[in-house]
């Protein structure tokens, strides 16, 4: 129950899918919780049922996109907790499923802009608090297609690659100052965002376009966002304290093909 007991934990994108699922996995193992979301009605809620549990937890309105919104809401949030050590990256947008000759600039650069740029703002504005902590762990939430390639989403795709290597570079830069930098690589998850995607695909039954896609794995199923949070729990304890630059691959077999 005490495995990050008084560690400040920002997520981003926290009020849905991996994302709660992350919040209640660290406030059952002691962390104080930053909510960061657009989505204002599910993110106090959030922090309403972490509050009712004895959690210490605020809910922050954070655009990923928009470096002073970013900057103010980790500067609000070490002031407000005593510092910040556990940054996870999850806020994200799957973007348009188009063949890459068809997508327009805007929505390139609209996924870019929360995928990437979110994470490099949010990432860019935890460190100096984590420095001044003497340590932090940060967690990207990248996916199986920063690893392997897809016919479909290229930008969403793109941004996951961009991610995984953004991972990688800030491990080496910040590792002296005993900052870890970590990816993990969900494949499918049940969350809002796979069953829009499921629907924007043309999918009329959900269920059995959910049970399509789970046979793509190995194990035969989607995952739960608590297979997702479960990883990040271990990433941001000091049970992985010797981890960084890693991918830690949470995909029911997906990439083992």
């Amino acid at each position: 129950m005490n495995r990050v007991k008084q560690k400040t934990c920002v997520i981003t994108g926290a009020a849905l899918g991996i994302g709660r699922a992350c919040a209640l996995r660290l406030a059952d193992e002691g962390a104080n919780i930053a909510v960061f979301d657009r989505l204002d009605e599910a993110g106090n809620t959030l922090v309403k049922e972490l509050q009712a549990r004895g959690v210490n937890a605020r809910y922050w309105h954070v655009d990923v996109t928009s470096e002073k919104n970013v900057q103010v809401a980790m500067a609000e949030t070490a002031e407000h907790f005593g510092g910040i050590e556990v940054l996870v990256n999850n806020a994200g947008i799957a973007g348009v499923n188009k063949p890459t000759h068809e997508v327009t600039e805007a929505e390139w650069d609209l996924v870019q802009s929360v995928n990437v740029k979110g994470v490099f703002f949010c990432t860019k504005h935890a460190i100096p608090f984590m420095k001044k902590a003497g340590k932090g762990s940060i967690i990207n939430l990248s996916s199986i297609y920063g690893l392997v390639g897809a016919p479909d989403v290229p930008p969403y795709h793109a941004s996951k690659g961009a991610v995984r290597l953004m991972s990688k570079t800030d491990a080496l830069i910040y590792a002296a100052d005993r900052i870890r930098v970590n990816s993990i690589h969900p494949g499918f998850i049940w969350t809002p965002m796979v069953e829009k995607h499921l629907q924007d695909s043309g999918a009329t039954d959900i269920e059995a376009a959910r049970a399509e896609v789970g046979k793509l794995h190995p194990l035969g199923h989607i995952g739960e966002p608590d297979d997702i949070a479960w990883g990040v729990v271990y990433l941001a304890s000091e049970e992985s304290k010797f981890v960084t630059g890693s991918e830690l691959v949470i995909d029911g077999g997906y990439t083992a093909h």
